[in-house]
């Protein structure tokens, strides 16, 4: 029961429509900052999208009952997708070496 809480922690900043908006939003930014080819339009949302909500998570185990408002929130989802965007592209790689 203990992941419960966690989860309803990470999107607590404005409930799930605002974390679909700033993860929208983050996915787009992100895929400015890390190279690569990306994944189109709506690749780069689903991403920013898992990219949020890893952010969250990960924000919400360091520093627990935390609220950091719009920006914060924004800051913590672009820095989730980033790194998706960086794990992505390094399965991408080698793969592409394998075969």
């Amino acid at each position: 029961m203990a992941s419960i809480p966690v989860l309803a922690a990470a999107l607590n900043p404005g409930g799930i429509i605002a974390w679909l908006i700033i993860g929208l939003i983050a996915g787009t930014i992100a895929n400015w900052i890390i190279p690569g080819k990306g994944f189109g339009l709506l690749g780069n949302m689903v991403i920013g999208l898992i990219g949020a909500f890893i952010g969250g998570l990960l924000v919400n185990l360091l520093v627990p009952d935390q609220t950091y408002g719009f920006w914060g929130s924004l800051l913590v989802a672009i820095l989730g997708a980033c790194l998706l965007f960086f794990v992505i592209g390094m399965v991408r790689k080698r793969r592409g070496a394998s075969s």
